[in-house]
């Protein structure tokens, strides 16, 4: 297992303090940092000659011409321009990382799963290390997703990856890792998540390891904060509290390959040099980190609940309004004060598909089976909802206020159905006796008038 790895080649902005990771707050900002003095050109994106040599250059997160308000772009200052930053590709087969569509014929899909947490393993990267679960939708047509568990042991030497596909909602669970960007570095933790845009450069160090977690691979429009509503300015995911890295490069040369996703399949390129040496930019295209302890939850304060969506932190947005490519939705610790209530998720089945993962703790409508690391599965039209314990429990709790401590999960929730892979559907920690939590249940009902 890989220690600690050594940064001291990244050149970063003075902004940060000289640390090795450094951040500016705000979500969707247009951003300006330097890692050199006077590298980033004012008052215009493409002077005939930039400072040091350096080539200036776009990465384009949306089509040129994407509304104002929600195109996205930024200008790069680089030692080299990105196409010495590829060579011939080869093809590579990364087996245990899946695209939609992705239907195997003999796994079923339809139905209510559960597993226990995927066992950590030996001299696995970001990349080897990548155990997808589900898949959803169409990667050619960048609409869907796929879930994954990441297992990661060892740092990436001189190896470098971006996603043509896909953004990358990362949500660690154990461990400590490193995204060393083009743009910058983020240093992310448990109750922590990060996201990286489709088309960024980067490598994954480990920190502190073994390191697992889970990951939204987003094939359609990016994340962005959800609407509030009648909610208002405050509350939910605020804006101030995701943080953007500074600049920072590296100005080394060492055989080195990049590995591209594109169109569900793996290309491997070797190049003689680090392609992480963006000196300086500015723009709204960029990596960040959230961290989930500053989700600020509203919920009821007399009586009912409102459905969970509520809960949702980041929203990826499709063509129908209202409904969702992807939600992440979070569950945190809470006080519950609502009235003559029942207090935990009440049963229900819906036309999104349902994954959740338990990052700590115990989720109140599951208190035995799902435990931290394990993930559930409840896909469309199916319905699910607190076992016998958990129903039994809330229907007879004196209604004091109660605070709901020591849990958070989340959910990746999506309007298509989500298809199991070989490795979910066989070789993962599936509770075959997960269906069964439901068994007890026993029938309640009275005819008599007035009777509860």
């Amino acid at each position: 297992m890989n220690s600690h790895p050594d940064f001291s080649t990244l050149t970063v902005a003075p902004s940060s303090g000289g640390t090795t990771a450094g951040y500016m707050p705000g979500f969707g900002n247009d951003f300006e940092t330097e890692a050199l003095p006077d590298a980033l050109p004012q008052g215009m994106n493409s002077p005939q000659k930039v400072n040091y040599g350096l080539y200036g250059e776009q990465l384009s997160g949306t089509a040129f011409t994407a509304p104002s308000h929600q195109n996205e772009r930024t200008w790069c200052y680089r030692i080299r321009p990105s196409v010495k930053h590829t060579h011939r590709f080869a093809r590579i087969d990364l087996p245990y990382w899946k695209s939609a569509p992705h239907v195997i014929e003999d796994v079923t899909s339809l139905g209510q799963y559960r597993w226990d947490p995927v066992p950590h393993g030996e001299g696995l990267t970001w990349l080897t290390g990548m155990r997808t679960m589900t898949t959803a939708g169409d990667v050619n047509t960048q609409v869907g997703m796929a879930s994954h568990i990441y297992l990661v042991t060892d740092s990436m030497v001189d190896a470098y990856f971006y996603s043509a596909d896909s953004e990358l909602l990362v949500v660690p669970q154990e461990g400590r890792l490193r995204f060393a960007t083009e743009l910058g570095v983020i240093d992310v933790e448990p109750q922590e998540i990060a996201i990286i845009p489709r088309g960024l450069v980067y490598r994954v160090e480990v920190i502190e390891g073994p390191c697992r977690g889970f990951v939204c691979e987003n094939y359609g429009q990016k994340f962005d904060l959800p609407g509030r509503g009648p909610i208002g300015a405050n509350c939910m995911a605020n804006r101030r509290d995701f943080k953007t890295p500074v600049a920072a490069f590296e100005d080394r040369n060492a055989p080195s390959t990049v590995t591209v996703k594109w169109a569900g399949q793996f290309h491997e390129t070797r190049i003689d040099h680090s392609p992480l040496d963006v000196v300086a930019w500015h723009g709204n295209y960029a990596p960040c980190k959230y961290d989930l302890r500053t989700y600020c939850p509203v919920g009821a304060v007399l009586f009912d609940h409102p459905d969970p969506s509520i809960f949702t932190v980041l929203t990826a947005p499709s063509g129908v309004e209202g409904t969702a490519n992807i939600d992440f939705v979070l569950f945190r610790d809470r006080w519950m004060v609502a009235e003559d209530t029942f207090r935990p998720p009440w049963y229900h089945k819906n036309v999104m598909s349902e994954l959740m993962g338990n990052i700590f703790g115990i989720y109140d409508a599951k208190p035995k089976g799902f435990i931290p690391g394990g993930m559930s599965l409840h896909n469309m039209m199916l319905p699910h909802g607190p076992d016998k314990n958990a129903f039994e429990g809330a229907s007879n709790a004196d209604l004091k206020a109660e605070k709901l401590e020591n849990t958070m999960s989340f959910m990746f929730e999506t309007r298509f159905p989500q298809h199991l892979t070989r490795f979910a559907a066989e070789e993962a920690p599936l509770q075959d006796d997960y269906i069964d939590c439901w068994t007890d249940i026993e029938k309640k009902f009275d005819g008599t008038p007035g009777k509860k």
